[in-house]
């Protein structure tokens, strides 16, 4: 159980949200775990956890402070999120 919540929470996956939240200047990049361990807490920061409804409510394995949204809705809650704001989007 662990090694599988060390390789949830540690395989986090850069997914392009919307194209307006990723200039064509910098692109979608994906995070190493040291750097996301280093942006926990922070207010600029939003991690969104985008696995199936079944998967994340059967799962005990969470990122403290991420939020749950469906991924098959992104054209609707993308448009809600803070402009200016780092955006992870994980899914295991």
């Amino acid at each position: 159980m662990r090694g599988r919540l060390h390789l949830m929470f540690w395989g986090i996956i850069m997914l392009a949200l919307l194209a307006s939240f990723c200039s064509a200047q910098n692109g979608v990049k994906r995070v190493d775990k040291e750097t996301l361990k280093g942006w926990l807490g922070r207010p600029d920061v939003m991690i969104i956890d985008v696995r199936a409804p079944q998967d994340w409510a059967g799962s005990d394995k969470k990122i403290a402070g991420a939020v749950r949204r469906d991924p098959d809705d992104v054209a609707t809650w993308g448009k809600t999120l803070p402009q200016g704001n780092k955006i992870v989007t994980y899914c295991a």
